[in-house]
């Protein structure tokens, strides 16, 4: 856990963040009591919260690999990163491509401060964070950081993992395709949308400990869900609960009423 003398500049520790309590429920140590708190809370009001964020964490992975392996995919544009936690984006991809590029993109300071292990790339490949909303997806596009590790000729994977919950409507279509609209022909997004249809009653309260925290979510059903990915192409097999996107051997065994998330891989035509 931090301590006071290690507090990032500008870092708000009197109520909870996504980032810190995601990073609580899953054993790491860059939280806050307030966050841990919170994270106690929810899990009260729904037990299967770590295996819902830990299955989401493991789709990014799978999704990476895929783009990287499958789709020769060398750069990659993450949007709301989170704290680094081994295996971060760049360690996946660049394990099939040591070359490859990415961008992690977040506005959180004590992901700033902890931005060091994501950019330790691999020699022949380059990371780079952008301190940037979401909600400004021009701050990104425009950022030096961008154009000097995206070369917009080239197909590049976006990745909009876990984030989504937090985006609210209408501007939650308008922010996507605005992040999408430079990219060219043969891109790829890779996206997790939350969800209640498995777990009504369990996740909805723990969306009302978020909003009670400050943070607002909006839970989509499957047609909003799969309705983000309209134009694109989507891949094998299609939008799933996360756990059940090209699964592996790690996923054997998951009760579907623990997955409060929908997944998918579209590419870009």
């Amino acid at each position: 856990m931090n301590t006071p003398n290690s507090r990032p500049q500008g870092l708000v520790t009197s109520r909870a963040h996504s980032a810190r309590v995601y990073d609580y429920i899953l054993g790491g140590k860059d939280h806050y009591p307030v966050d841990a708190e919170a994270g106690d809370a929810m899990c009260e009001h729904w037990p299967a919260l770590p295996v819902h964020m830990l299955e989401n964490r493991r789709f990014m992975h799978r999704a990476a690999r895929y783009l990287a392996r499958e789709r020769g995919i060398r750069q990659f544009l993450d949007i709301g990163t989170g704290l680094p936690t081994s295996p971060n984006l760049h360690e996946v991809v660049q394990e099939v491509a040591p070359e490859s590029h990415v961008v992690y993109v977040d506005n959180d300071p004590i992901v700033l401060a902890h931005a060091r292990a994501l950019l330790h790339s691999s020699p022949e490949g380059a990371t780079v964070y952008v301190e940037a909303d979401m909600h400004d997806p021009d701050a990104v596009l425009n950022s030096r950081e961008f154009h000097e590790l995206i070369d917009l000729n080239r197909p590049v994977g976006l990745m909009v993992i876990g984030i989504m919950h937090f985006i609210l409507p209408p501007e939650d279509r308008r922010l996507i395709q605005r992040l999408l609209d430079p990219l060219p022909s043969g891109s790829y997004l890779a996206m997790t949308i939350g969800t209640a249809d498995f777990a009504p009653e369990e996740v909805h309260r723990v969306a009302e400990d978020y909003r009670r925290q400050g943070m607002p979510m909006t839970l989509r059903d499957l047609a909003t869900a799969r309705s983000f990915f309209d134009g694109l192409e989507l891949q094998e097999p299609g939008i799933t609960q996360v756990h059940l996107w090209r699964p592996g051997p790690e996923q054997d065994g998951i009760d579907g009423r623990d997955i409060a998330m929908y997944g998918a891989v579209a590419r870009k035509p």
